[in-house]
């Protein structure tokens, strides 16, 4: 499978880190977030992946160019306006070119072996969501898993409210007939989701979000081999 990394935020959470730079290329030790996201995924098999970008998306294409020094192909979706999740991916579905893709967020930092992903088929399911325990700054989880391995939103649901990761695989079939414009992915997965057509995974290994200063000491500290505490918002 082709990886889609989503890398088009503002970062303003990030600020005033990102006055300059898009959070991808934030480092984390000796390289970027993204560089990082990348090495994992090749790791994994990956071959290919495209990287939608808005903010200073210019300085991610110069860092990373056509990916041959990471030992996978990349190319670029540059987005006008800022189209959203899964505007973003609408408009890569050409370059992505398999019906099925793992999609993941640039800022998310994870020991999480993408190798365990595989194909969705697009009829019985739709998406395939990783899962976590629910992080300081973000109490009530977002989603249920049931015991069959499906994925609700319904608080009836049986089961654990949990995080969405930000790692999926996705397959173009979730996007069928929608036309580029800006638009999140949440709504289409809920719609799959009361169709039963979303499965999903609890990975209880080493996850953050990175979406503060904060959180990005955090993992540098993680890196340099500290004991830390997650971090909070507060």
């Amino acid at each position: 499978m082709r990886a889609m990394i989503l890398a088009a935020g503002l970062g303003k959470r990030m600020q005033p880190l990102t006055a300059n730079l898009p959070k991808p290329l934030l480092k984390v030790g000796n390289k970027t977030l993204i560089e990082h996201q990348i090495e994992r995924l090749v790791a994994a098999g990956v071959t290919g992946a495209v990287i939608n970008h808005f903010y200073l998306g210019a300085m991610i294409e110069d860092k990373l160019r056509d990916g041959k020094a990471y030992g996978l192909q990349l190319s670029y979706s540059r987005e006008p306006i800022l189209l959203e999740t899964a505007g973003g991916i609408i408009k890569s579905l050409p370059k992505l070119k398999d019906d099925s893709f793992i999609v993941v967020n640039a800022d998310v930092w994870t020991d999480f072996d993408f190798s365990r992903l595989e194909p969705v088929d697009g009829n019985d399911r739709l998406a395939h969501l990783i899962l976590v325990e629910n992080a300081e700054h973000n109490p009530q989880g977002d989603f249920f898993i049931d015991d069959k391995g499906r994925v609700h939103e319904d608080p009836d649901a049986q089961g654990q409210r949990l995080t969405f990761a930000g790692i999926s695989v996705m397959h173009k079939n979730l996007f069928a007939g929608l036309p580029i414009q800006p638009r999140s992915f949440v709504p289409l997965l809920r719609e799959a989701m009361k169709a039963d057509k979303v499965t999903g995974e609890v990975y209880r290994g080493v996850w953050v979000d990175v979406g503060t200063p904060e959180r990005l000491e955090e993992v540098n500290r993680i890196v340099a081999g500290e004991q830390v505490d997650p971090v909070t918002d507060e």
